[in-house]
Formats: structure tokens, C-alpha cells, sequence
């Protein structure tokens, strides 16, 4: 079931509604069934994995509490059935043609088996965070959960379940411990809660349905046919990507933040303007900070972090990256856009002395607006150039896309009106560079506050709410990217 579709428009509503109205101590119930109702919309028989990785983690948390001396192994068999399940669904074909490929050399020939294993929804982002519950009771950091409904429900929330953000079990399970709390002395029902919940998911939906899908219309067709394309329509088609994903994931994100805030549970921030960075780690610590900050914390940090030689630490940051890379997709070109971000970080860090004696020879202010923006734009640029590894099909269609986008480039095709025949016209164009524009207003408003899009709208005063509600509902019902024969553009994540 997508947020963007008619049947969450149902579900959303009928499910808050029985939640506040129901006992305490069915809450927690309620919102599993609900969870598993949501997540078997794709495919009821996702719902045995998603059990099958929750029973393993459940136990085996409980298990390392009750045999300490044995927790190690207990740990490691959890994640290795953890990650076996991973694996086989999501990279058995890309593992089978690769080592078929190098036996080929060796003239040995090996066949696929004949079935078909279809990809879970959303199996990357659960057993993340399952993982993640184990190694922190591992850790000492949080107790093992006993009661397996709440300990199940953490893990398929809905709003969260298929594209996160990948939550963490100390600020989840204590939330979802209080939603069925008798002693709680506050109501059950929280008017601003609600609110601020629904000021996230309207922006949400703006950002998904007016500026990601629309956004899509345009990148599909230049990098489905990019080799019959210049050098313009490349560029612009790249950059438009950069767009789109950003607005497709962060949208999901909000989305699930603002459903999970009107059932009084806040979950983690998920993007923080990261093409207001500066530098590519800095939008790696604003970009997807669930799956940023898990890779740091069990991966980066137990690899030895930067404490250690120089060496070792650009040797972790790239493992980090890889692993960031293969984590998004069984697909070589998905890896190479994760080493690329690695690079990025690791040649940064090596210039960084250079740049210093640079800027101090030359006298250049850094703290000015214009070499501050310099530095956001070159930040944004260099992602965007990288996210063709990401949105190709293979690392040679990536490669000749960067080529012929700068070896085919026509300076006066930006003023033939030809752009307008990529598959938005210049009124459709129009409406996504407005979309573009309000986004960067509230990006930018967030850079400076640090205040999520809820917090903005109720800082002004009432008749000012009323109109950037009522604004927003109108560009999504009249604009948004949606009726007969549209696809929904289902959120790119979902295939992670």
C-alpha cells in the first residue's frame, strides 16, 4: 500500500480513529495488525519474512541476556540468518552472475536454478533495524524486550516499514511502551501532535506528487534514451534526478513522520537540507541520517573510526561507502556510485591542507555568502554527477552518459525551446521550477532554524497558517502528478 494511493486514504483515517477510541492495552495490538495489514498490500507472503526476522532477533536478544558468556555467538548467529535472508532475496542472481561470470573465463559454464525469487518490499530498511536492536542489547546500550507484540510492532511500523527511516530501539520501543501505558496521566489524544503530523505529511505529498513525480516524467525519458540526447537535455535530465530522488525519499520520510506524529509517537529526522552542505560529508551527515548514522555506528566506528592511522581511516570510509553502495541495490553500478561518495570524502580530506594554504594565500573570506555559496553549489553539482552511477542501468551506460553530456553540449539548444520536448511542456515546467522554488524556501528556512516544515507553518501567525495550508492542498489536488493511467511513480526507496 503507497502513501500516494487512494487506499492509504482509507486505511490512514481508520486506523487513528479505532487507535484513540480502543483501550490502552489494545493499542499496541491494533497498530500490528494494522502494520502487517500495510505491509501484505504488496504481497501477503512478505509477511512470513518479516516474522521470520523478528522471531530470530526477538529470541536471540533474549537469549544473550540470559547466556552473557555466550552472547558473542548468539550475535553473530543472528546476524549471519538475518543477513543469509537478506542475501538470498535481494542478492542471490547478482552473486550468481558474477561468479558465473568470472568461471566463464576459466570456460566453466553454470546455470541460474529455475525459480524465481521476487524482491520484499522494504526487506534492506527491517533488517536493519531489527540488526541494529540485537547488537545494541549485545551492547548493553537496551535491555532486551520481553513482550514480543510491542517488540514485533517495532519493527513493521508502518509509517516506517518499507523506507524508513531506520529506526533506533531506544527511541522507539519506549515510545511504543507509553502508547499502552495505563499510569500516563496525558490524554490520548494530542491536537497539536495531530497537526503538526499533518503539516508533515501535506508537505510530503507536495514534494512526492508536485515535484518528484513530475520531476520523473522528464528523467525517465532523456536516461531511457539518453544516447539519442545532447549534452543540455543530459545535463538537465541529471540534475532533475538529483531533484526528484531527494524529493521522493525525503517525502516518504516525511510522510511516515507525520503519520507516526498523529499516533503520538516522533520519529528520527531523516534528511536536513543536505543540498544546503558544503562539503560531500557534510550532506552525508544531512542525507538519509538514519542509514548514515547506522553505517557509523555498527560499521564505521567498530572498523576504528578515524582513530587510527590516516590510512586505516580512508580504508573504512571507503568499506562504509561500499557497503552504503551495495546496501541500495545488487548492481555493480549501485557500488560504484557508493565508492564514488567514498572518494569524494577521502580526496577531500587529503586536499584539505592545500585548500587551507590556498584560501590563507589569497586572503579569500570564507564566512561571505558568495564563497559560501560557491562551495553549496560545487557540493550539489559533484552529487548530481554522481547520481548517474545511481539512476543508470550499468556502469558503462553511467560512463557514456557523463561523456556525451560533456562532449555533445550545445549552448544554443538552451534557447530553441527544445528542453520542452522532454516530456514536460513549458507549463508543466513552470509548475515543477515553482515547486523547486518553494522547496529551496523551506530548505533554506530549515538551514538556518534547524526546524522541521510543521514547526515553520506554526510560527506564523493563524491567517498565514491558513493560507500556506490552503496553497499546498492546492498545488497537490490541481497539480500533483496523479488520475487515469498515472502509475503513481511508487517511491524509488521501496526497492531497497
Amino acid at each position: 500500500m503507497q502513501f500516494t494511493s487512494f487506499d492509504f486514504l482509507i486505511f490512514f483515517p481508520a486506523v487513528v480513529m479505532l487507535f484513540y477510541v480502543m483501550p490502552k492495552r489494545l493499542r499496541q495490538l491494533w497498530l500490528l495488525l494494522a502494520s502487517y495489514y500495510f505491509y501484505m498490500g504488496w504481497n501477503a507472503k512478505y509477511a512470513l519474512l518479516i516474522l521470520t526476522s523478528t522471531v530470530i532477533t526477538y529470541l536471540c536478544a533474549i537469549l544473550m541476556e540470559r547466556f552473557v558468556q555466550k552472547r558473542r555467538l548468539i550475535l553473530a548467529a543472528g546476524i549471519a540468518s538475518n543477513l543469509a535472508i537478506l542475501v538470498f532475496f535481494k542478492y542471490f542472481y547478482f552473486l550468481h552472475d558474477t561468479f558465473a561470470s568470472l568461471l566463464a573465463v576459466f570456460g566453466v559454464q553454470v546455470r541460474a536454478p529455475g525459480f524465481d525469487i521476487l524482491l520484499p518490499v522494504g526487506i534492506s530498511f527491517y533488517t536493519f533495524q531489527a540488526l541494529g536492536y540485537t547488537i545494541d542489547v549485545y551492547r548493553g546500550t537496551v535491555r532486551a524486550e520481553k513482550n514480543f507484540v510491542r517488540y514485533a510492532l517495532f519493527v513493521s511500523f508502518f509509517p516506517q516499514l518499507v523506507a524508513g527511516p531506520i529506526e533506533r530501539s531506544g527511541n522507539l520501543l519506549g515510545q511504543l511502551e507509553k502508547i499502552s501505558d495505563k499510569k500516563l496521566s496525558e490524554g490520548p489524544w494530542s491536537f497539536e501532535k495531530a497537526t503538526r503530523g499533518l503539516l508533515l505529511m501535506l508537505w510530503g505529498f507536495f514534494m512526492k506528487m508536485v515535484i518528484a513525480d513530475r520531476a520523473a516524467v522528464l528523467v525517465n525519458q532523456v536516461f531511457g534514451i539518453y544516447y539519442m540526447f545532447s549534452g543540455v537535455a543530459l545535463m538537465l535530465a541529471a540534475l532533475l534526478f538529483a531533484i526528484q530522488l531527494y524529493c521522493d525519499f525525503a517525502s516518504y520520510s516525511l510522510i511516515a513522520m507525520g503519520a507516526a506524529k498523529v499516533l503520538g509517537i516522533d520519529l528520527m529526522t531523516n534528511f536536513e537540507a543536505p543540498y544546503f552542505a558544503r562539503s560531500i560529508s557534510e550532506l552525508w551527515r544531512r542525507w538519509h541520517v538514519s542509514l548514515s548514522s547506522w553505517l557509523r555506528d555498527y560499521l564505521y566506528i567498530p572498523l576504528g573510526g578515524n582513530r587510527c592511522s590516516r590510512a586505516r581511516k580512508y580504508f573504512n570510509t571507503i568499506v562504509t561507502f561500499f557497503v552504503s553502495g551495495f546496501w541500495h541495490g545488487a548492481s555493480w553500478h549501485f557500488v560504484m556510485w557508493g565508492l564514488i561518495q567514498g572518494a569524494y570524502i577521502v580526496i577531500g580530506d587529503l586536499l584539505r591542507p592545500f585548500k587551507t594554504k590556498w584560501l590563507n594565500f589569497f586572503h579569500v573570506r570564507v564566512k561571505t555568502f558568495g564563497y559560501q555559496f560557491f562551495q553549496g553549489l560545487c557540493t550539489f553539482l559533484l552529487y548530481a554527477l554522481s547520481l548517474v552511477f545511481f539512476r543508470a542501468d550499468t556502469v558503462p551506460d553511467a560512463v557514456y552518459y557523463i561523456r556525451r553530456m560533456f562532449t555533445t553540449f550545445d549552448v544554443w539548444s538552451l534557447f530553441d525551446e527544445s528542453i520542452y520536448y522532454l516530456g514536460l511542456d513549458r507549463k508543466e515546467m513552470g509548475i515543477l521550477w515553482l515547486g523547486v522554488l518553494l522547496l529551496i524556501i523551506v530548505d533554506a528556512y530549515y538551514a538556518r532554524k534547524k526546524v522541521l516544515f510543521d514547526t515553520m507553518v506554526k510560527s506564523q501567525c493563524l491567517a498565514v497558517q491558513y493560507v500556506i495550508v490552503a496553497v499546498l492542498l492546492v498545488m497537490v489536488v490541481v497539480f500533483g502528478v496523479y488520475g487515469e493511467g498515472y502509475d503513481a511513480s511508487q517511491f524509488i526507496y521501496f526497492q531497497f
